[in-house]
């Protein structure tokens, strides 16, 4: 396959980061047959770890069709890391924009040039304390559905095994393997000619995260979770719980109180019986 539109970024990008990763991991690639020799695609891949963005983008420079991963607008504007994420051709994404299909204009415009746009759609690293991919989120869908693109899964699995998500140090022994499954594209066409509402676009994300978790699991032999892993739901339970230990907490704390306030009550009824006493005694004295 030809290589196309890789740029002097791209190769000195690939000249200093290659001799790393061959050296740290090895590598069990399958399914690069399915990433398109010609056009605009997207590729939709699991996030795991910090290091999987440089693991799969060695996977896919290999294929000849470069990725144009989606990063804050912020990270292009200044210094070295800008003009290596414009020469690189990575993709800004406008989160301030009020309108979702704008923020996603740098992106739609690659595919129409024919360009490859990597998705995680997850948005960040997964939560799931097994590693299986959360619910995600609508962007790689509402593109695929503006530009009619292929969208291919992908599912890795390995470079968390280097770098767990969200730990500091790496572990590297003994060498860890990176696997890559690309499948074939996704089924989209019933999504077609209607309007984008976030129903549409929740069914067809969907769609494209169970095609990258099927291959997750064909890559580790086991099912995932019939339930996605959804950090929005675990916030609210989260703060359920919290509310109800601190509504416990505050219940013990006024029962404690009403005991405290009815030892005190008894404790002074007693000390006025003792002075009610005592006087008494005294004036029969006299």
């Amino acid at each position: 396959m030809p290589r196309r539109r890789i740029g002097f970024w791209y190769r000195f990008a690939a000249v200093l980061c290659k001799p790393w990763l061959v050296v740290l991991i090895k590598r069990d690639w399958r399914g690069m047959e399915h990433i398109p020799a010609e056009g605009g695609f997207i590729t939709a891949v699991n996030h795991n770890s910090h290091v999987d963005p440089f693991a799969y983008a060695h996977f896919q420079y290999n294929s000849g069709r470069v990725p144009r991963f989606l990063a804050k607008s912020g990270l292009f504007k200044e210094g070295f890391v800008g003009a290596a994420m414009r020469g690189t051709g990575q993709i800004p994404v406008y989160r301030e924009s009020t309108d979702a299909l704008s923020a996603f204009r740098a992106a739609i415009d690659a595919v129409e040039r024919g360009e490859c746009v990597a998705f995680y759609p997850e948005g960040t690293l997964t939560r799931d304390p097994d590693g299986w991919p959360m619910t995600a989120k609508t962007g790689a869908a509402r593109v695929a559905l503006q530009t009619r693109c292929p969208v291919i899964p992908v599912a890795q699995w390995g470079a968390n095994e280097l770098l767990p998500p969200y730990a500091k140090k790496p572990d590297l022994l003994p060498r860890k393997t990176h696997h890559v499954l690309a499948g074939p594209p996704v089924d989209l066409d019933r999504f077609y000619g209607h309007e984008m509402t976030p129903e549409l676009l929740k069914e067809a994300t969907e769609v494209i995260m169970a095609a990258v978790t099927g291959l997750l699991e064909e890559i580790r032999g086991e099912k995932a979770p019939e339930t996605p892993y959804d950090p929005r739901r675990e916030r609210i339970e989260q703060r359920r719980r919290t509310q109800a230990e601190a509504a416990s907490q505050t219940a013990a704390g006024n029962g404690a109180e009403t005991d405290g306030a009815q030892i005190e009550g008894a404790e002074s009824g007693r000390a006025r019986t003792g002075r009610a006493k005592t006087s008494h005694e005294g004036e029969s004295g006299k």
